[in-house]
């Protein structure tokens, strides 16, 4: 009988699709058996309504150490393959709560606001530096923007910044071994322990400092946190812009009609984060007791996997849930999650986001699609490139 039940959705057949199979899944019932990457049975969740419940219920918890990864012996849902003191993103309250407020404090809105100008500034000095008649928009944009911003922002150097981006983009994929992901993850660890240690020494500007003087947290906390700001303020707001990018440059109606309009690109960022949900494999969560979920039981110790993609294109939630409406202006999505786990920087993404479509609308018209790659290979959906050539202004 256990032949028969299905590993969790892969590959798409375009860009903007789902993962394959996903939505004949989710139209069958809200809860399925999912067989796990290490042979393991658990389940997975596609009804909206369920996955929030899920993400909220205390008899689910976020230890790394009770789950099972869908997808890969190690990546899991991209959290770290060793346990850290200070890794919260695999704490349950209150241990989570406690290191969540001071990371939380940082990130509110109105300080991410605050960055915005700076952020700009940075887009346009990428534009500006890209040269040549082609240019790829990831490389050029998507990829060095976010990173720049998060590094800022934790107070770590441009050049350790680059060492971190190749090793999260080995820690993340799904072709990459156990090994190599474990090794990707302690070279991240030691990069960003280095760089605590000479916060420590010069109280260089950025949030790393503000956490030596609040002096709360040891330095294995302090290099746990950086690690878990680096990792949610880069890969996934990267591809985010590359996606987001490359829709525009398909509809230039689309782009006209929000160009200028500050709720309206505040709005089609909503929109895209449900409509693309690049965490494409969902998160997972571990039963603590036995649980009835949409019918089903989900026995004590098994794993349940929160399936972003099904949740945001739920039609009892969103109506035409295939349609890329960019004045939909629903932001009840789940691309952040939800609950007490919701992403921390989710308000810094937003931002980022904001500004980045607007400084590529503001150059809309001198840009054309030329071509681009779709990741293959990484729990997180996006491109490797978008290229585009420069013309003449109409």
């Amino acid at each position: 009988m256990n032949e028969h039940i299905p590993t969790i959705p892969r590959g798409r057949t375009g860009v903007f699709d789902l993962p394959t199979g996903l939505a004949e899944l989710a139209a069958k019932g809200p809860v399925h058996r999912l067989r796990y990457a290490g042979g393991h049975l658990g389940w997975i969740v596609t009804d909206f309504d369920l996955c929030r419940r899920v993400l909220t219920m205390p008899e689910f918890s976020s230890r790394p150490d009770l789950r099972h990864s869908a997808i890969h012996e190690a990546i899991g849902d991209g959290q770290p393959p060793e346990e850290r003191p200070g890794m919260f993103v695999g704490m349950d309250p209150p241990d989570h709560t406690h290191y969540r407020r001071i990371v939380a404090a940082a990130l509110r809105l109105g300080e991410m606001r605050k960055l915005r100008s700076g952020i700009a500034g940075r887009a346009a000095a990428l534009f500006d530096a890209c040269d040549g008649d082609q240019f790829d928009l990831v490389s050029g944009l998507a990829s060095p923007l976010p990173a720049l911003v998060i590094t800022e922002l934790l107070g770590v150097e441009e050049s350790v910044s680059h060492t971190l981006a190749r090793c999260l983009e080995q820690m993340l994929s799904l072709e990459s071994t156990a090994d190599q992901v474990r090794a990707m993850f302690g070279r991240i660890f030691d990069e960003l322990g280095e760089v605590v240690r000479r916060r420590r020494a010069d109280h260089a500007p950025g949030f790393i400092t503000n956490m030596i003087l609040d002096g709360t947290l040891d330095d294995a906390e302090m290099t746990s946190v950086a690690f878990q700001l680096y990792t949610a303020g880069h890969e996934t707001t990267t591809n985010m812009i590359a996606l987001s990018c490359l829709h525009l440059l398909r509809d230039p109606a689309a782009a006209h009609a929000i160009r200028g309009d500050d709720a309206a690109v505040a709005d089609a960022v909503e929109e895209f984060l449900r409509f693309f949900s690049i965490i494409q494999y969902g998160i997972s969560r571990a039963a603590l007791k036995d649980v009835e979920l949409g019918g089903q039981v989900i026995a004590a110790g098994e794993t349940v996997t929160v399936s972003l993609p099904a949740a945001n294109f739920d039609p009892a939630r969103f109506p035409d849930p295939h349609v890329l409406d960019l004045r939909r202006g629903d932001r009840g999505h789940l691309a952040f999650g939800f609950g007490v786990h919701q992403c921390v920087a989710q308000q810094l993404a937003r931002v980022e986001l904001i500004v980045a479509l607007e400084s590529f609308l503001e150059r809309y018209d001198e840009l054309a699609l030329v071509g681009f790659e779709m990741k293959t290979d990484t729990i997180v959906h996006g491109l490797t490139r978008l290229v585009v050539r420069r013309v003449d202004r109409p």
